[in-house]
């Protein structure tokens, strides 16, 4: 059985709802997850935002504003009227449950109720489409399943005995639909995977029945060697590695869930990117295999910051580090890059959100200095690090300014440090230069 994830674009138009369900209608069985319509989420957000600031009134015009919009979708994609009528009031119920949330005390709770309804309403959306056209699907809520604990990780011993239970339940189908993205806390409350974590979903499934294959399908015919949004002429890369996809990921690839490859890695099961826009394209394949040396691609990772760490007396005490490493741990905050030299040594993180508690505390055993407003470009490939023409990238980059370089902690990774305003430029000249000199 293979799993067949469908971002929010691919599910953000009646048009593209068909498309999808020309792909995924071919005879065969499979779970289908589906993330929320595109702009819902970002509207949900606000939507919270609204009721977290006490701007009930706002909140309230917006979910009904979203109402309305939903039932637009609804008389196009549905004909039938039964099932019409069924979505309208499922959907009615949805958005009556926002409204009476705004009356409710601001919690982060409440908030990841409101960011669920997304999935919730996308899922029963599609899945009476289906059955309109005479195919046989399933509806499984996530909710019955998917759990994370204590940690944020997926809890999967939970997950693959529940998921089990919930398809043996289920009608018996060629196509069973999910929710990506909302699971269950380890207190049984609703939670999510954060943005992207629809991808996520689809992993963790398929890790649990150990799917044939694990499909990625977005608006872009797979990952490309460099970020679209801000260089022209970028292609996509037929195969990586988990280990190459996965340094791509964490580093900044959008198409990607950081974790994406992680619960899959292990089985060695593949993973395919596609776009829903162009079935026909080959797109990314992501397996345990490797393909040719020398950077393949390259992403970057904004709003980084960076922290220099100084103490000529106790850098070189036992211990010291240490102590660093343990605020950080104090304060949760995980550190992307690291070096050091004889009295500093300098690190970024990518979450600020407890960085006033840390600087005091570093400003205890050291004097801090502080650069925001950073960007991490990453350069990925096998072996890049060994490879013979990776010198030639310090000759490219030789009128950027590089703040810290990452090199060797990875046989596969090499990340620059840099300013975010250098970021679009940096990106162009090693689009413009590298990938003519290495072969990929």
């Amino acid at each position: 059985m293979k799993v067949l994830k469908f971002g929010g674009t691919s599910v953000g138009s009646v048009e593209n709802m068909c498309n999808v369900k020309h792909i995924i209608n071919d005879g065969n069985k499979k779970v289908v997850v589906l993330s929320a319509m595109s702009g819902t989420t970002n509207r949900l957000v606000s939507i919270a935002q609204d009721i977290e600031a006490g701007r009930t009134n706002d909140a309230i015009d917006k979910v009904n504003v979203l109402h309305q919009n939903y039932f637009i979708v609804i008389d196009d994609l549905l004909t039938n009227t039964s099932l019409n009528s069924d979505v309208k009031n499922y959907v009615s119920r949805i958005f009556e449950g926002l409204v009476e949330l705004t009356n409710r005390e601001f919690t982060e709770t409440v908030e990841n109720i409101i960011l669920a309804q997304g999935e919730l309403l996308s899922t029963y959306m599609f899945t009476s489409y289906l059955k309109q056209e005479g195919i046989g699907a399933s509806l499984l809520s996530a909710l019955d399943f998917m759990k994370i604990d204590a940690f944020k990780e997926p809890d999967l011993p939970h997950i693959k005995r529940h998921f089990e239970n919930v398809l043996n339940n289920a009608e018996d189908s060629e196509i069973y639909i999910t929710q990506g993205f909302i699971c269950l806390n380890n207190e049984g409350q609703i939670s999510n995977l954060q943005r992207g974590g629809s991808d996520y979903t689809a992993t963790i499934i398929g890790a649990v029945i150990k799917a044939e294959e694990v499909q990625i399908w977005t608006d872009i015919d797979g990952m490309h060697n460099n970020d679209p949004r801000y260089v022209e002429n970028t292609s996509a890369i037929s195969n990586l590695s988990f280990e190459e996809a996965a340094e791509l990921a964490y580093f900044g690839a959008k198409i990607l869930h950081p974790q994406t490859v992680t619960p899959v890695r292990k089985d060695s099961i593949p993973v395919r990117l596609k776009n829903t826009m162009k079935p026909e394209a080959h797109g990314t394949l992501i397996s345990k295999n490797t393909s040719g040396n020398g950077i393949k691609a390259i992403a970057a990772k904004d709003n980084i910051t960076a922290i220099k760490i100084k103490s000529a007396r106790m850098l070189q005490a036992h211990g010291f580090l240490k102590k660093v490493f343990e605020i950080f741990e104090t304060n949760k905050t995980s550190i992307d890059m690291i070096t050091t030299s004889e009295v500093a040594v300098s690190l970024t993180i990518d979450d600020n959100k407890n960085l006033e508690y840390i600087l005091a505390e570093l400003e205890k055993i050291a004097s801090i200095e502080v650069d925001k407003n950073q960007s991490i470009v990453c350069l990925v490939g096998h072996s890049v690090v060994n490879h013979q023409d990776t010198y030639r990238l310090f000759q490219i980059l030789q009128d950027v300014k590089i703040r810290m370089i990452s090199y060797g902690g990875s046989k596969n990774n090499i990340s620059l440090l840099i300013d975010s305003k250098d970021k679009i430029n940096t990106l162009q000249k090693l689009n413009d230069y590298l990938f003519e000199l290495v072969t990929l």
